[in-house]
């Protein structure tokens, strides 16, 4: 994971919807919290200002400089509001951002190749990473079951499906 592309964009936050009339906006957030999100004022690339953020029962409502009505909320629907990787802060050795290791490579630590990973769940008793083999055909494993430390990452091979 020593190759991580500083100008990646990583989405931080995609607006929902529409609050009010004034061009507030629902965000769903990707990141840990508002403090995540408040850390930084400009989104893709400079495109989105962020003026004002506050918490909602569903995420959080965001008054954006360029989205001055209803309208303008509206279609910006879907839009993520991203940052590049290098505004990230730091990590510890053993941290990594979910963006860092989508895609990354994976062999079974019995030698066999297994894909690359295609997506990382959050559940209540632990993280779940999901594989996609060359064939389209995907499984799960546990965190835990992979060494990350690797290129490629190895997964233990009790945890394989075929």
């Amino acid at each position: 994971m020593d190759t991580v592309d500083p100008d990646k964009p990583v989405p931080l936050a995609v607006i929902i919807g529409a609050h009010g009339v004034t061009g507030e906006v629902r965000l769903k957030l990707f990141c840990e919290g508002l403090n995540s999100l408040k850390q930084h004022k400009l989104f893709n690339g400079g495109a989105l200002t962020l003026k004002s953020v506050k918490p909602h029962k569903m995420g959080a409502i965001a008054r954006i400089s360029e989205i001055t009505d209803r309208n303008g909320a509206e279609a910006a629907r879907g839009t993520e509001l991203s940052v590049p990787r290098s505004a990230l802060p730091e990590l510890g050795d053993d941290e990594f951002y979910h963006i860092d290791i989508i895609g990354l490579r994976c062999v079974s630590d019995a030698g066999d190749e297994l894909g690359k990973i295609f997506a990382i769940y959050e559940f209540g008793a632990g993280d779940v990473i999901e594989i996609e083999r060359a064939n389209g055909k995907k499984f799960m494993v546990p965190v835990g079951a992979i060494d990350m430390g690797n290129d490629p990452v190895i997964v233990e091979a009790e945890f394989v499906e075929e």
